[in-house]
């Protein structure tokens, strides 16, 4: 099955954007995924919580939201954002992601975060028009580091008490790749 709404498509995924009737799927995956999750990443679980998140990225004001599926069947495989988008001399968003527990392993995160790359630096008008992108990992969460490293993200430093997860301010390692170094 193909969605003519895909952004972007590699060989087993494609990149669109997240949308309201998404919620039951989405929400059902994040409970089932709860154990994958947790202490790193706490996406909504239920409906209340979807429709206030799927709002916030719907509405751009510096967010984009998108939903990585899978082509065979068009299942959500997980999600990407790009939040806390900075225009003018910065040109700059800051990623948040997670698979889901039926799609972790399978290789198609690695896959997915070159579409969101390509997306993400692409003009705008085909894209976010971006120089650089930041993921901020917990240092514990190797598979976090795992992808962000394998896509060609480098290292930049510790954040230390970074940002408020599961009740308290975690340090963060702070990954970033560029436009330039992408191309490279």
């Amino acid at each position: 099955m193909s969605f003519s709404t895909y952004l972007r498509e590699g060989g087993r995924v494609g990149l669109r954007p997240l949308r309201a009737a998404d919620g039951p799927e989405f929400t059902a995956r994040a409970h089932e995924s709860r154990e994958l999750h947790r202490p790193w990443l706490f996406p909504p679980a239920t409906l209340e919580e979807f429709e206030p998140y799927a709002a916030r990225l719907a509405g751009g004001d510096g967010r984009a939201g998108f939903l990585v599926c899978e082509r065979a069947t068009g299942a959500i495989a997980g999600f990407v954002n790009v939040n806390n988008i900075v225009r003018g001399v910065f040109e700059c968003g800051a990623l948040g992601y997670g698979a889901f527990a039926h799609a972790a392993g399978r290789g198609l995160f690695r896959e997915a975060l070159a579409l969101v790359l390509d997306h993400s630096f692409a003009p705008e008008g085909e894209g976010l028009g971006l120089h650089r992108l930041e993921a901020n990992v917990q240092p514990g969460n190797a598979a976090s580091i795992a992808l962000v490293r394998g896509a060609g993200f480098r290292l930049e430093g510790l954040s230390p008490d970074f940002l408020h997860v599961d009740g308290a301010w975690r340090d963060h390692e702070r990954w970033a790749i560029t436009a330039t170094m992408l191309r490279r």
